[in-house]
Parts: C-alpha cells; structure tokens; sequence
C-alpha cells in the first residue's frame, strides 16, 4: 500500500505511467466542474502545479487559446506524458512543461495570471512555503484554484492521511482561516 501512495504523490517506472491515465480520467468530472466555475481570459498566462497527466492542461489550453499555459510537475513521468498530450501546442508556442517543484517555482514574480493545483496540494510538504511560492508568481488579481475531491473521500484513505499530515490536519474551516490571516478570500 505504501508505494502506490508514494507513486500517487510523484508517478515514477510503469505503474507510474498507468497511474498518470488513471489520474487524467479519473479526476476529469471533478476537474471539468472546478473550471465550469470560472471565466478566463482567452490570451490568459496559466500555470497548472502538478500537471500529472497533462489532461487538466488541455483544459485550459481549450479555455485560452490565445494565452500560454504552463505544467509543471516534479514527476518526469508526469511531464513527460503530459509533453505527449500537448505536444501540438507545445510546438505552436501555446504551450510549455517543466519538470520542477512547488517549493521553488522557476518563474518571475507576478507571471500567471491563474494558477491551479488539481489534486495535488495534500502532496506538497510546507504546504505554507508552496503556498508563498504560488502567490509570488501569481499576478495582482489573480486566481489560484485548488480542486480536490471532497474531504469525506480523502478521511477514506487512511494510510495516505497518515502519510501526508498536512493534509489529514485540514478542514474547510482551517483552509478559510489560512487565507484569511493573509488577507485573501476563499470560496468552499
């Protein structure tokens, strides 16, 4: 049980690579319902924080198609599959991938003017410091959309709550909290 949520959290060798098809139909309803309740501006600059299969960066890609989205993801099973997806857009300009991490995001300040993390914030350890790291690349005004399955969902995996403490700590509450002490608004 403890490799597939260490392969959840950074998809590496063949089961990491099923794993990222698994993610991209897996959490398309609930991703499709996290957009739906957003407007972008079709030439917006998009960064999604752990692209995982790349589905999520279609999506936007649908959403902007005269903007640039970015992926990133630390998994190099996850950019490259996500590179497989997009490789059109890629070689149109539309899009880019990178292989990085949360914690140290390779942009300028103020370069997105959305960003999202689709079931992948739970993974991120200093979630405070990940945080700060989206925020300083986030443009004044913009948004930042976290889209997780519900809370009751997660409290069934046990072993993976146990595994990611910053995230079995959590309730929507604390989430409001969180932002708040920071000056920002949240929606649950």
């Amino acid at each position: 049980m403890s490799n597939f949520f260490e392969n959840t959290r950074k998809p590496m060798g063949n089961s990491g690579r099923l794993l990222t098809i698994m993610m991209n139909r897996g959490h398309a309803a609930m991703a499709k319902w996290g957009l739906s309740h957003i407007v972008l501006d079709k030439s917006g600059h998009v960064l999604d924080v752990g692209c995982g299969g790349g589905a999520n960066l279609v999506r936007l890609l649908a959403l902007c198609p005269d903007g640039l989205v970015t992926g990133v993801d630390y998994s190099e099973i996850s950019v490259e599959k996500s590179k497989k997806l997009t490789s059109a857009a890629i070689h149109g300009g539309k899009c880019r991938v990178l292989q990085a991490d949360v914690s140290e995001l390779p942009f300028a300040k103020d370069s997105f003017d959305f960003v999202t993390a689709f079931e992948t914030i739970y993974f991120w350890p200093e979630i405070e410091h990940a945080f700060g790291q989206v925020f300083r690349v986030l443009k004044p005004g913009g948004i930042f959309l976290i889209c997780n399955e519900p809370m009751d969902g997660m409290k069934k995996m046990s072993y993976g709550l146990r595994k990611f403490p910053a995230w079995s700590s959590t309730t929507p509450i604390s989430w409001q909290l969180f932002y708040r002490a920071r000056g920002l608004s949240i929606s649950v």
